[in-house]
């Protein structure tokens, strides 16, 4: 009921944005003789910041048609290496250039899309051989593609650095930290040969007890139970997943604007009065940031409570405790692996100190190959994507991937 509910809501918000929209353009046209007296650029406005409020959204492109390499302007068209029914690894080819090292970005399945690291793999272009994990939204996938949890996700990112080849390195934003490290623990065992150079988490809840913010408190505070009953709803007929039980994407947005609600709604009442006066460029700079924001995509329910088990609630990787197919996740098997972990100052998703447990953990893996770094004055999502990230993260990362290559 919950989702058809959401369905229902989207059709009747998809009109009424697009009347809305139609409105303000009539508004703020010039050939329009009401739109310079009384209240038509204001209300022209406030439509506008509505219609893009209530759009419906699909997945956005990368749109990253050109990078500089040493100086020069070179194409970049984007090639689909694996696919596999739940993501595909897609890599971003730089016409002309083989230089750089292998870089395979694994992107977060939390509700949004890999284009959320648009920024992330953009400044890295200009130096790496970029690979991204391109997660496809479960609503999508059909029930006879079978399941997808933990343990099936640890398995694709071994099977996609198998398809980069030996000598790559692995950057985990966020999410991925923990299955990443699970992923680097595994193959370290194996001895495979694709086992990646370095190891980056940037903002991961690798040990949740540390810094505990406001995520890791509702992950806890409830049983698991609850999650199961309560946030977990089944895709409806009208898409090629039905019948397929959820975490949906749309109460993953609902919890992260409802954390940062007052930031929002200041945000939404900036860009409305730069519309009033004219300031299209300020505008747009907000519906760029929200149109990314807002596309969401549901994750499957075993993965999602999975996680919620062993990355949140019984705190498994850094206790020791974690299995992967049934065999044990030992941090300790990771003895050439360079890890680097990366915390925002300011992160209120992974409290400081959850990401560097993660060189604790490595008992095994020796100092020199071992790094913490913390950008002052960022937020989560600053130590992958904007100035921070462009200026003081990523040369970081540059570095490490450099001494470590």
């Amino acid at each position: 009921m919950l989702y058809n509910a959401y369905e229902i809501q989207k059709s009747m918000l998809a009109g009424a944005s697009a009347m809305a929209d139609f409105s303000a353009g009539w508004l703020s046209n010039p050939s329009n003789p009401f739109s310079y007296f009384g209240g038509g650029a204001v209300m022209g406005s406030a439509l506008e910041v509505f219609a893009h409020a209530a759009a419906p959204r699909g997945k956005p492109e990368f749109g990253l048609d050109t990078t500089e390499v040493d100086g020069k302007t070179v194409a970049v068209s984007e090639e689909i290496v694996a696919r596999k029914p739940f993501g595909q690894l897609k890599r971003f080819v730089r016409e002309g250039v083989e230089t750089g090292p292998k870089l395979l970005i694994v992107a977060p399945m939390s509700g949004h899309y890999a284009t959320l690291l648009r920024g992330t793999v953009e400044r890295m272009l200009p130096v790496a051989d970029v690979y991204i994990t391109d997660w496809r939204d479960a609503k999508l996938v059909p029930l006879s593609d079978g399941k997808f949890d933990l343990d099936d996700y640890i398995d694709y990112l071994i099977e996609f650095l198998e398809a980069v080849g030996p000598g790559a390195h692995m950057l985990a934003v966020c999410q991925p930290s923990v299955p990443c490290y699970a992923a680097a623990c595994v193959m370290s065992a194996d001895k495979n040969p694709c086992r990646p150079k370095t190891l980056t988490m940037m903002g991961g809840p690798v040990d949740t007890r540390e810094a505990p913010t406001s995520v890791n408190t509702l992950a806890t505070e409830r049983p698991h139970s609850w999650f199961s009953q309560n946030v977990i709803a089944t895709i409806p007929a009208m898409h090629p997943g039905a019948g397929r039980k959820v975490y949906p994407g749309f109460l993953q947005l609902a919890g992260f604007m409802s954390m940062n609600l007052g930031s929002h709604m200041m945000s939404h009442y900036e860009m409305f009065k730069h519309l009033v006066v004219g300031e299209d460029l300020e505008a747009a700079a907000t519906k760029r940031f929200y149109e990314e924001y807002r596309s969401v995509c549901d994750m499957t329910a075993e993965f999602y409570l999975q996680t919620i088990d062993v990355v949140f609630q019984d705190h498994s990787l850094p206790k020791g405790t974690m299995t992967h197919r049934g065999r044990p996740v030992d941090p300790g098997a990771i003895t050439d692996i360079a890890i680097l972990a990366i915390e925002g100052e300011k992160d209120d998703i992974s409290g400081l100190g959850q990401t560097r447990a993660a060189l604790t953990i490595a008992t095994n893996l020796p100092d020199d190959k071992k790094r913490y770094y913390m950008a002052e004055g960022a937020g989560h999502y600053g130590i992958f994507n904007g100035s921070k990230w462009r200026n003081k993260v990523a040369p970081v990362v540059e570095e490490w991937m450099k001494a470590h290559g």
